[in-house]
């Protein structure tokens, strides 16, 4: 991909990241409400390379409500993540494919 094209790709993420945190604050006010809490550590396979890449995931992870990274493993592509309830991987990462677009391609 052409590196004209990363400044799309880092709209398209920041759009995607603003519309991802505010239904995950939903669902987590949803979930606190009913009483829905089973809080896990999940290690969380990426397909990032670059540590900026893994650090932006860690990051946008992080700022999505119910989420938490705790550490992240660069030299085994993984991140270390507490949810408030389980979840599967690609929830918890919906927007990894926008950040390899915009970093890494």
């Amino acid at each position: 991909m052409s590196k004209a094209m990363r400044p799309f790709w880092g709209i398209v993420y920041f759009i995607g990241l603003v519309y991802y945190i505010i239904v995950s604050a939903r669902d987590v006010f949803i979930q606190c409400v009913n009483g829905k809490i089973d809080p896990v550590v999940m290690e969380i396979d990426t397909v990032l390379k670059r540590p900026v890449s893994m650090t932006i995931l860690a990051n946008s992870i992080t700022l999505t409500p119910g989420t938490l990274t705790i550490d992240i493993f660069p030299e085994k592509q993984k991140l270390l993540v507490a949810v408030i309830s389980p979840r599967s991987q690609k929830d918890v990462i919906p927007f990894e494919g926008w950040i390899k677009k915009m970093v890494e391609d």
